[in-house]
């Protein structure tokens, strides 16, 4: 079945609240944890960054798809990664002469069910006030009591593990091998542009599974090692933070980026917890403590370390911290030449503030 401008569609949220609305995307039914993202560009990077597996987007930009796809310059991963996408307006037509597709073509051949004509606004504040929660999105099922039913079985991201099954299955390689700098890649759900933001600079990447061995990934000999970003939850994570822990012992430059912020801060004996609604967007405020400069950044995260643990730490020192809500946002680990940061320096799609944190890498390696 072929989707027009009148198919319906319906979003059922875990507390009972219904939206009607326009389908979009693959007509089925698919769930996951409904969150929104505040930026106003970059859709197509957001669908396919891993760390948004298992979970359904709401742009809050008012119009999403109107200038297409661009799938080798704008793909963040192999694959379109999310579990749902929510929208006001949405345009099966584009009007990007470099466009490689429509976004209609794009979500369709990716098996995504999608829904727009919901007021975002609404659907928004209700999520910002009840919480993060359990979603459905149908176009095929309108019955309310086989929607709850479905919605049930939605596993919850708290306690999920994901990062093993969004990662690559197969060591490779990037950039040249002759480069300055070899720079072992832990992938949790790494995305392509913090990769080359690597080598970009001058690294050679070797990118392993989520669940390889230090042993092996040590065989390598690299002079640093790369943790990234990644879905679920952290705190169920055990393997990558024995496989952290290593790379910290071995006294070489450790930097890690959003998952890979958090398992570091385990490595620290610092705790996770799972956010009222997390950071989703290009537009963040974060300030720099170590410089007392500030800068906006690009967030995606559900969960957080908990800055009264980080505060208290001999083991570790506060960093960053987010201006909205005093959240962690970095840390660096004492006596040790390894830090990270909870948001994204690469930001794609995003400002560049922060993008000298690579270059700080670079540096702890040089």
């Amino acid at each position: 079945m072929k989707i027009t401008e009148s198919t319906p569609a319906v979003l059922l949220l875990q507390d009972g609240t219904l939206f009607h609305g326009k389908a979009l995307g693959k007509i089925g039914t698919h769930g996951g944890e409904i969150c929104f993202n505040t930026g106003m560009t970059g859709y197509q990077e957001i669908y396919t960054d891993p760390s948004y597996a298992g979970q359904v987007i709401i742009n809050t930009t008012a119009h999403i798809g109107n200038y297409g796809v661009m799938d080798a310059q704008e793909a963040e991963s192999n694959q379109v990664q999310i579990a749902g996408m929510v929208c006001n307006e949405f345009s099966s037509v584009n009007s990007r002469f470099t466009a490689t597709g429509s976004l209609q073509d794009y979500l369709e051949k990716a098996g995504i069910v999608g829904i727009s004509g919901i007021d975002t606004r609404a659907l928004v504040r209700h999520i910002r006030t009840k919480g993060v929660m359990n979603c459905l999105i149908s176009s095929e099922i309108f019955d309310i009591d086989s929607l709850q039913k479905q919605l049930a079985k939605v596993p919850d991201m708290e306690g999920l593990e994901l990062s093993s099954q969004v990662c690559t299955q197969e060591t490779y390689f990037l950039g040249n091998e002759n480069s300055d700098f070899k720079v072992a890649v832990l992938d949790l759900g790494v995305k392509k542009s913090i990769l080359s933001n690597l080598t970009d600079r001058g690294c050679y990447l070797k990118v392993f599974p989520a669940k390889t061995s230090f042993e092996e990934i040590a065989a390598w000999q690299p002079d640093g090692y790369f943790v990234s970003n990644g879905p679920g939850d952290p705190a169920v994570m055990p393997y990558a933070v024995e496989t952290v822990s290593q790379f910290l012992a071995s006294d070489k430059p450790v930097f890690g980026i959003c998952l890979g912020h958090q398992i570091l801060a385990q490595v620290c004996g610092l705790s996770t917890y799972k956010m009222h609604n997390g950071h989703r967007g290009l537009n963040h405020p974060v300030k720099n403590l170590e410089t007392g400069l500030s800068e906006i950044t690009s967030q995606n995260h559900g969960f957080a370390v908990r800055v009264e643990e980080l505060s208290a730490s001999s083991q570790a020192s506060l960093t960053h911290i987010n201006l909205n809500d005093q959240t962690v946002e970095g840390l660096r680990v004492n006596g040790k030449k390894a830090f990270s940061v909870q948001h994204h320096p690469e930001a794609s799609p995003g400002p560049h503030d922060s993008r000298y944190l690579f270059d700080q890498f670079i540096d702890l390696m040089r």
